[in-house]
């Protein structure tokens, strides 16, 4: 199976315009990705900007997205951006967190956590750590459920979702009821080809294996975050106890084989789990829609899984 057709003229375009990773720093990535950022998004009931208190003393920015202002106590999905730990804000993932509120019926809250390499790990862990927290114990405020609370990311975003899980697990709360996975980095092992993925689609697929070695140089270094299941979460030693889980890869992403491996690692620690493979699909997809029509679908029924496992969940 072939990526899809509507993503081959987009591919070439990204491809004859990159600049090489080794040349590039995270103040001009973080440039290129703003400049990218997606129009308009749908119309919310309520957005609103918060600054909650951080880890470290400072304030953490939290952007909450009400899609109904008639719902009472709606669940509450807790979103962590992706770009390697290192690029990425609450504006370039303005689109997608309007789109999952809007397709859930959920309060949306986005956190803007502290990005490598001015903070690396274990900076953006304790920031996401840090406002699931504050979401689950400030409930009343925000006027959502917190026993419907999901945590839900893409990319390094999905990778601070699944370790926010077992750091909540650890620690005995917060409770969380889901965990929603977009085409997470659970791993840190770029060198050894356990994942044949890495290989298959190291270039010409939106996001090279140079790049992910980029942002893991940046966050602190693949060697030493491989060891770390609070980095590299597929490495945990206990994965059960854990929230459900679905896990989104796509066909043409270097990350596509460590996300399956994970969602097994999951299903024999006795986690239900489901999965979704969108074959045809690249790395970020969910970033493509309002351009892309086959990353539509993919998204729609991305969103439409999450929906349903939300409306299952038992109020409390």
């Amino acid at each position: 199976m072939t990526v899809a057709d509507d993503l081959r003229p987009f591919l070439d375009l990204i491809q004859s315009t990159r600049s090489p990773i080794a040349d590039t720093t995270p103040e001009s990535l973080r440039a290129t990705y703003s400049a990218l950022g997606l129009p308009g998004g749908v119309e919310m009931a309520v957005v609103e900007d918060r600054a909650i208190p951080g880890p470290d003393g400072d304030d953490l920015p939290v952007r909450v997205y009400r899609p109904s202002a008639d719902a009472e106590r709606p669940p509450v999905v807790v979103y962590l951006h992706g770009g390697g730990w290192t690029i990425g804000d609450l504006d370039t993932h303005d689109e997608p967190c309007r789109a999952l509120a809007a397709g859930t019926g959920a309060v949306v809250a986005a956190v803007g956590y502290r990005l490598a390499p001015e903070h690396p790990f274990p900076a953006a862990v304790d920031d996401a750590y840090t406002a699931v927290c504050y979401v689950s114990e400030h409930a009343d405020d925000l006027g959502v459920d917190a026993s419907r609370l999901v945590v839900a990311g893409d990319s390094a975003g999905g990778n601070l979702s699944a370790v926010v899980s077992l750091m909540a697990r650890d620690r005995s709360g917060p409770a969380i009821a889901f965990q929603f996975l977009i085409y997470p980095a659970v791993d840190f092992d770029l060198t050894s080809g356990r994942w044949t993925s890495l290989e298959e689609n190291a270039t010409g697929y939106f996001l090279h294996l140079e790049t992910m070695r980029w942002f893991a140089d940046h966050y602190g270094g693949a060697d030493r975050l491989v060891a770390e299941p609070y980095a590299a979460p597929i490495r945990a030693a206990d994965h059960s106890g854990l929230p459900p889980a679905h896990v989104i890869v796509a066909g043409y992403d270097p990350l596509r084989d460590e996300g399956l491996a994970y969602a097994e690692i999951l299903r024999e620690a006795g986690v239900p789990v489901t999965v979704a493979n969108h074959e045809q699909q690249i790395h970020g997809y969910w970033h493509f829609v309002p351009h892309l029509e086959s990353s539509r679908r993919a998204r729609e029924a991305d969103v439409g899984v999450l929906a349903a496992a939300i409306d299952a969940l038992p109020v409390v």
